[in-house]
C-alpha cells in the first residue's frame, strides 16, 4: 500500500510537474495581453466630442454704382446737331460731378489750334508744381521770338525786348491767344517732347501735341519756316506765291492726319480731370481755372448761348483757311450752372465751308442743350425732394 501510495505521489507530482509550465504559459499570455484589451476597452468607451461648426466672414465688397445716365434728350441733342452740320465736327459734353457723357464723333482727331495752348499752361505749371518754375520768374522775349498769325505781343518788343513774367505771359498767351507769348513758353517749359511727356504721365490720351506754331503752319501752308515769316506780311506773301496744287494738298494733308489732334470726348475728359483737381496742385488748378474765365477771345462761340448767371472759362483755336474752307475752328469750356453742376464742353470743327454764324449756330445748339439738361435734371431733384420730404401744407 505504502508504495502503491508512494507511487501515485509520484505521479501526481510528475502530472503537476507537466501542466505547471502550461499554467505559467496561461498566465504569461494573459498577462502580456490584458493591458492591450483595457486600453482598448478604455478607447471603444471614450466619449465622443464632435468637432464645433464655425464659419469665416469674407468680406464682399458692395457692387459698384452704376453711373448715372446722360438725359436722353441731350443724347439726342448733341446727336443731331453733329450730324446735321455740314462739314466734321466732333462734339463733347462730360458732366464733371456725375460723370457721364455724350458726344457725336468725339474720338476722331481734330486740329486743335490753340486750344493746344492749355497742354502748354498745364505742363509749366507742372513745373511749377515741381518747384523748378516759378510764375514770378523774370522773362524776356526778342524778335527772334516771333512767331506768325495772332501775336499782340509782338507790338510790344522794342530793341531791348520785352520783359514780363512767366504768370502775365500765360496769362496773355491763354486770355488773348497770343501764338508768340505762348511759343516761348514752350520752349520754356522743355519744347514739344515736354508737352508730350506730360499728356503721357497724365495718361491725357488721343491729344497730340505738334512741332510748335512756327513749324505747325508753316507745314499746313506748304512752305518750309524761315524766320522772316515772323515779321509783317512775310508768311502771307509766301503763302500767296504758291502753287494752289502745293497749298490744297498740304491743306488736305493737315486735315486727314492733323499732328496736333484730338478728340473732343479727351478733351472734355482733360478739363474734367483739371476741374477735379487731378492734374495739377490745388493752387496751380485754381490759377489755371481762373485764368481760363477771363479769356477775351471767341464770345460768340460758346460763350454767346452761355445764360448770365453761369460761371464760364474757355479756350478758343482757329486754323487756316483755303478756297472758303477752315481747319480747325473751336472752342473747349467749363461751365458751371448756378446749382453747382459742373460740365466740359468741346466743339471743334475739323473742316468747313460754312459761314461763321452758322458755326456760331451749332455752338450755340450744344450749350442751349446743355442748359436745358440742367434745368431738367433740377426739376426732377425738386420734385424728388417734394415727394418724399415733409408736408409743408400742415406747416
Amino acid at each position: 500500500m505504502t508504495s502503491f501510495l508512494n507511487s501515485g505521489n509520484a505521479g501526481r507530482a510528475i502530472l503537476l510537474a507537466a501542466v505547471a509550465p502550461l499554467g505559467l504559459i496561461g498566465c504569461g499570455v494573459h498577462q502580456a495581453h490584458a493591458p492591450v484589451v483595457a486600453q482598448a476597452s478604455a478607447h471603444e468607451h471614450k466619449p465622443f466630442v464632435a468637432t464645433p461648426p464655425y464659419s469665416v466672414a469674407v468680406p464682399v465688397p458692395p457692387p459698384a454704382a452704376k453711373p448715372a445716365a446722360a438725359p436722353a434728350a441731350l443724347v439726342e441733342s448733341v446727336k443731331t446737331l453733329g450730324r446735321n452740320f455740314d462739314g466734321i465736327v466732333g462734339i463733347s459734353v462730360r458732366n464733371i460731378d456725375e460723370g457721364w457723357a455724350v458726344e457725336s464723333n468725339g474720338d476722331r482727331p481734330m486740329p486743335q489750334q490753340s486750344v493746344s495752348k492749355l497742354w502748354v499752361a498745364m505742363t509749366v505749371l507742372d513745373l511749377r508744381d515741381q518747384g523748378k518754375i516759378s510764375l514770378n520768374d523774370p522773362i524776356t522775349l526778342t524778335k527772334a521770338d516771333m512767331t506768325l498769325f495772332h501775336q499782340p505781343v509782338a507790338a510790344l518788343i522794342g530793341k531791348d525786348g520785352y520783359s514780363t513774367t512767366v504768370g502775365r505771359l500765360m496769362h496773355r498767351a491763354l486770355t488773348t491767344s497770343d501764338n508768340t507769348a505762348n511759343d516761348k513758353l514752350l520752349w520754356l517749359a522743355g519744347g514739344p517732347s515736354a508737352v508730350r511727356a506730360f499728356l503721357a504721365k497724365r495718361h491725357l490720351d488721343n491729344i497730340r501735341f505738334g512741332p510748335g506754331e512756327r513749324l505747325l503752319q508753316s507745314k499746313t501752308a506748304g512752305l518750309t519756316w524761315q524766320q522772316s515769316y515772323s515779321q509783317g506780311r512775310n508768311f502771307y506773301q509766301a503763302r500767296a506765291a504758291l502753287p494752289m496744287s502745293v497749298r490744297r494738298d498740304a491743306f488736305q494733308t493737315y486735315i486727314a492726319n492733323p499732328p496736333d489732334g484730338a478728340g473732343a470726348a479727351a478733351v472734355t475728359n482733360a478739363l474734367m480731370r483739371l476741374k477735379k483737381g487731378q492734374l495739377l496742385s490745388a493752387a496751380s488748378t485754381s490759377w489755371l481755372v481762373s485764368t481760363l474765365q477771363d479769356s477775351r477771345t471767341g464770345k460768340n462761340r460758346l460763350h454767346g448761348a452761355v445764360p448770365g448767371d453761369w460761371v464760364f472759362g474757355h479756350k478758343t483755336g482757329t486754323g487756316q483757311d483755303l478756297n472758303g474752307k477752315t481747319a480747325g475752328y473751336n472752342d473747349v469750356a467749363i461751365l458751371t450752372a448756378p446749382n453747382g453742376e459742373s460740365y466740359a464742353v468741346a466743339v471743334m470743327i475739323g473742316e468747313t465751308a460754312r459761314t461763321i454764324p452758322q458755326r456760331w449756330t451749332l455752338m450755340h445748339g450744344v450749350v442751349n442743350a446743355v442748359v436745358a439738361a440742367n434745368r431738367d435734371d433740377g426739376i426732377r431733384m425738386a420734385s424728388a425732394t417734394n415727394g418724399t420730404g415733409t408736408n409743408r401744407g400742415s406747416d
